[in-house]
This record gives structure tokens, sequence and C-alpha cells, in this order.
């Protein structure tokens, strides 16, 4: 099971911080990504990151304004976002997949899925 949470209302150029927080499965084995959907848009990767943290990957838009990380014994994964612009606004998902060499911010690639969370940047 995963749980997304840490959304909210932010003004432009605020922060804030999303957490995915797993049960259930044997989390330091899992890849986990984040995705976001914007009203009338598509589902899109954002972020993820391996199994064991060493490596990340950032869609351009967020690339220096969004850091993920990921704590392998509280079983969570976080999602750091600064400097939030109001094209940010949307529901916020993470997910999990088997870990792999390489990863992927490809929704279809991941298995499991947490509900969203809202975050609204205002301008």
């Amino acid at each position: 099971q995963l749980q997304a949470s840490g959304g909210g209302l932010v003004q432009s150029g605020g922060s804030l911080r999303l957490s995915c927080a797993a049960s259930g499965f044997t989390f330091d084995s899992f890849e986990i990504g984040w995705f976001r959907q914007a009203p009338g848009k598509v589902l899109e990767g954002i972020s993820c990151i391996s199994s064991t943290g060493d490596t990340a990957r950032y869609l351009d838009s967020v690339k220096g304004r969004f850091t993920v990380s990921r704590d392998n014994v509280k079983n969570t994964v976080y999602l750091q976002m600064d400097n939030l612009k109001s094209e940010d606004s949307a529901v916020y998902y993470c997910a999990a997949r088997w870990g792999h060499i390489t990863v992927t911010m490809w929704p279809s690639f991941y298995d499991y899925w947490g509900q969203g969370t809202l975050v609204t940047v205002s301008s």
C-alpha cells in the first residue's frame, strides 16, 4: 500500500514536501515514481528514485526545483518541491515497481499506486 500526503495550497514561489509512505511490501526492493495529473492533461512522470536511492531522474520542467529522496528505514519517499509555479498545480501520485537496473518515469511501468494528493499553486 502506498499513501501520498503533503499536498495543499501554496503561493507561487513557495515550497511543499510530499511524502509517500509504504507498507505491506519490501520497500527497499522497489523503485518509486512521482507522477502528476492536471485537469484536462495526461498523467506525467515527474521524478523517480531507485530502490537504493542512488539514482534519481526528473522531468526537465522540475529539474533544479524538485528533489526526490527516500528513507528505507521509514519506508517513505519524499518529494521536496521548491519555487513552485502555477503550472505545477495538479494531483500528485506516487507509485512503485520492482527495482530494475534502470529507472523510469513512464507510468505504464509501475504496478502499485497510491491515492493522489492535491497541490494547488496560486499565482
